[in-house]
């Protein structure tokens, strides 16, 4: 009787190992997107704390490196909204949503949220320098060189006018504007050359300061030349050693004459890795003739050197003629208070649409935060050639648009409205956590924005400064659109991408 009650056994065999593998198949995909979701969570988790002008500083990963290639600016913003979605998509799986009826819904949610951007958007010219320096001093509130911006937001505007024309600029090449980085001094001795500085020192110390400079790039070298193979010359007598020596000598002097017969005044040597690129020789000769040397110039600085000073690289000695050389008003090495020199070349007859910053600093740490502080700065101004559009900062943008996204999703059917309301309460992150960082209570903040946006007040965002809400445009805390439109858009991307993986294969 009770082998009746126990129902009817499986048959021994495939059947039950084939229902198991079946159920298993079923319950991974869940698994791995839970597991993708979790470890995206966890980033935007470390990141949080790093948004706005009292946030901690940064931890960056590739979603982050988007943002910043595409805006340069709100690498922080980005991450932290991919971690609310992220949060989002996994409720709304545990209610067994399928995750395409979750990314088909984020999509639209998206598109209807760039169309609210843009709708609150306003036009900016840029001839309007205020406007420019506002967006730059945001940007730069909430970095560590942040008491600085009244200095560093003027310099990335001046940089970002003087390689473009405004008329018709659609964008900014930023290796225009080349930034040296000189240790020693401190940020308030950062300053705009418009023209090259170089890091390198003058080799021949007698010849510091040549006005009316007639500049050459060489890339070959001024010193004996070297067989082509690894083979030894045995020198066997004294008369031989002279001979040598000699013709060394007329060699040497040969390429020297002919460089001064060219009228050359300024000489920069590119490294080289083959043979020494000057001689001891070279060096007496050219020093000799007051010819300017500075050796040691990269590879890859070449291109900037040729196009701010209008010269063009010299591979021979026959092709050193006075058409390949550049010309300037001014070539000097300049002391920096006994903590190194730098050569500037400034006064370009054909100058290019390039400028030099110069980023002083009393440590590493300092140079290398006040680098990246003005890149995102130029970013911004670059954003703004762009798309000439600027927008409230402050949190502002993101609770409007999880009002009108709330609004939009009421008139969605069935399930893609829940997802898209899912997706405006999760942009809610970003004023609450603009909140938690500037000390305030996130919910009563949060609450207040909402309830003032919900009145028609589009610019009331979290004014950190005071600790309250005010009217953000007033404060003049403003970014550009493509900041808001690209880390909404790339975020977005980031979570659909997460949402179609189901299963991980490991590499061996």
């Amino acid at each position: 009787m009770p082998e009746a009650m126990a129902g009817p056994k499986m048959p021994s065999g495939g059947m039950k190992n084939k229902g198991r593998g079946a159920y298993v198949d079923r319950d991974k995909p869940a698994q791995i997107r839970f597991s993708n979701i979790s470890a995206g969570k966890a980033v935007a988790e470390c990141i949080r704390t790093s948004l706005g002008p009292k946030g901690m500083d940064k931890m960056m990963v590739e979603l982050s490196k988007a943002q910043d290639i595409e805006a340069g600016d709100g690498t922080t913003s980005v991450v932290v909204i991919a971690g609310a979605l992220l949060d989002a998509c996994a409720k709304l799986l545990q209610k067994g949503i399928h995750p395409t009826t979750i990314s088909e819904s984020f999509q639209k949610a998206v598109d209807k949220g760039v169309e609210v951007l843009t709708g609150m958007s306003q036009p900016v010219l840029l001839s309007d320098r205020e406007t420019l320096l506002n967006s730059a001093t945001t940007s730069l509130c909430s970095k560590v060189v942040s008491q600085y911006s009244s200095l560093l937001a003027p310099m990335s505007v001046d940089a970002v006018m003087r390689v473009i024309d405004p008329a018709t600029a659609t964008g900014v090449d930023l290796h225009d504007i080349h930034i040296v980085k000189k240790l020693g001094g401190t940020i308030d001795d950062c300053e705009l050359v418009d023209g090259l500085v170089l890091t390198q020192k003058v080799v021949n110390s007698s010849v510091s300061r040549v006005e009316k400079a007639k500049i050459a790039l060489i890339q070959f070298c001024l010193s004996p030349p070297k067989t082509d193979m690894d083979n030894q010359i045995v020198v066997s007598d004294y008369a031989q050693m002279d001979r040598v020596l000699r013709e060394e000598r007329a060699y040497i002097l040969n390429l020297v004459k002919q460089i001064k017969k060219a009228g050359c005044n300024v000489l920069l040597i590119q490294k080289s890795i083959l043979r020494d690129a000057l001689s001891d020789l070279a060096l007496h000769f050219l020093n000799k003739m007051k010819i300017m040397v500075v050796k040691e110039i990269e590879r890859e600085d070449i291109e900037f050197i040729c196009k701010t000073i209008g010269t063009k690289p010299i591979a021979h000695i026959d092709q050193f003629l006075p058409e390949m050389m550049g010309t300037a008003e001014l070539a000097e090495e300049v002391s920096l208070d006994g903590s190194g020199k730098l050569v500037k070349i400034t006064g370009c007859t054909n100058p290019g649409k390039t400028v030099s910053i110069v980023v002083r600093g009393s440590n590493k740490l300092v140079i290398e935060e006040a680098e990246r502080s003005i890149h995102d700065a130029l970013c911004v101004i670059r954003c703004l050639v762009k798309k000439r559009a600027l927008i409230a900062g402050g949190g502002a943008p993101e609770i409007e648009l999880a009002l009108r996204l709330a609004e939009y999703s009421r008139t969605l059917p069935g399930m893609e409205a829940y997802c898209v309301r899912a997706y405006a309460d999760a942009l809610e992150v970003v004023p609450s956590t603009l909140a938690e960082n500037a000390g305030l209570n996130p919910i009563s903040t949060v609450t207040e924005l909402r309830n003032r946006h919900a009145q028609g007040e589009k610019t009331a965002g979290i004014n950190v400064r005071k600790g309250g809400i005010s009217n953000i445009l007033e404060e003049l805390v403003v970014q550009p659109l493509l900041v808001s439109v690209s880390a909404l858009t790339l975020a977005t991307e980031t979570v659909r991408s997460i949402l179609k993986i189901d299963d991980v294969v490991n590499t061996r």
